[in-house]
């Protein structure tokens, strides 16, 4: 009975309502500043889940390479700090402090936009989503799919990391770190570190009801004809790349977005974050949270992040076994992820309908 009324138009709004007062009452309420921070960095990867989520789940895309997207907007949201920190402390033009470690002695041209936070924010929406539809249209125009389209996204999130090393004017292997400012608010404020957990929280909310417009649309159903039966939508007349391109550059930008959010939160950025490893981990929380539900991969992104941090606190170097035996049990137990549970209750007979059954 619970999942039909979440589906009808007043489940939805008590569902949304629910999670704000979780989000915005309770959590606030309950967690000391410490865990409040850390549940801010969850909700980042949430973000990214469900992005995943909508390509991977309905559109039958397996995007190991989001790191790529998350990488993109937590450089272009750490560029405005940075410039920022450096305007703060020497006046317009000024360079950041890890470039004069370096020798880098005048701000490099591409830099001196991200001193505006309107070209910031901008940079952030537009560029990866830009870059998702390219590269979308590039693939699936050839008709790339599967395993294929799989090992190209991890193989760009690889070489994205490498790149990102070799530029000593963002950091290289460090990548950015010691932001100061965030438009206008000092990050070492306790209220001002708050905020950016409400900024998390509201984000997410919003693309998760971005997500259950698309899916709730005839573009939604059109996007699950494409994964079920690619060729038969060709035959009717749809174009099928422009279907797959419209959900990649979505999740792309959702992750953008998260990688945005997640700097001023962590305070820091570097290749090791947003490389082949936490795109596999972005990918492993979609599946064990569920990636055909619209919550599945946020539940299962909070639940990974959630069991890396308390398990890799008691237990550093057994972390990277238990997640594996994780994943192992989800997918043998529980194929359809966190999220299937309630259909599988629904599916046990019960008393009553096993006498019906024997009668």
């Amino acid at each position: 009975m619970l999942p039909r009324f979440l589906a009808t138009r007043a489940g939805t709004w008590t569902g949304f309502a629910a999670a704000a007062l979780v989000l915005f009452g309770l959590a606030p309420l309950l967690l000391s500043g410490f865990r409040l921070g850390l549940l801010a960095q969850f909700l980042c990867y949430a973000i990214v889940a469900v992005g995943i989520g909508l390509a991977w789940g309905r559109g039958g895309m397996l995007t190991l390479g989001q790191g790529v997207f998350f990488g993109m907007g937590a450089y272009l949201m750490a560029m405005h700090l940075k410039t920022a920190d450096a305007e703060f402390r020497g006046g317009p033009g000024a360079v950041p402090d890890f470039m004069e470690l370096a020798g880098i002695r005048e701000l490099p041209a591409y830099w001196a936009p991200f001193s505006s936070p309107a070209f910031t924010i901008a940079a952030i929406l537009i560029l990866p989503t830009a870059f998702a539809v390219l590269l979308g249209l590039a693939v699936f125009k050839r008709r790339v799919k599967g395993a294929y389209f799989a090992i190209l996204s991890q193989a760009l999130a690889g070489a994205f990391a490498i790149l990102l090393i070799g530029q000593q004017s963002l950091g290289g292997f460090n990548g950015l770190s010691r932001f100061r400012y965030f438009f206008g608010f000092t990050l070492a404020d306790p209220v001002n570190q708050r905020m950016l957990y409400f900024i998390a929280a509201g984000v997410l909310l919003g693309v998760v009801a971005i997500a259950l417009q698309l899916r709730r649309s005839r573009y939604g159903e059109l996007l699950v004809a494409v994964r079920d039966a690619e060729e038969r939508v060709r035959f009717l007349g749809y174009d099928a790349a422009n279907v797959k391109v419209v959900a990649y550059a979505v999740a792309a930008l959702f992750a953008s977005v998260a990688g945005a959010v997640f700097v001023p939160i962590v305070g820091i950025i570097s290749p090791a974050s947003i490389g082949i490893v936490p795109s596999i981990m972005f990918l492993l929380g979609v599946a064990i949270g569920g990636r055909a539900s619209l919550v599945g991969p946020v539940v299962g992104a909070l639940a990974v992040a959630w069991a890396q941090t308390a398990l890799s606190e008691q237990f550093p170097s057994a972390w990277t076994y238990a997640q594996g035996l994780l994943f192992v049990l989800v997918i043998a137990l529980l194929p359809g992820g966190i999220a299937s549970i309630a259909s599988l209750a629904r599916r046990i007979p019960t008393k009553r309908t096993q006498v019906e059954a024997a009668a």
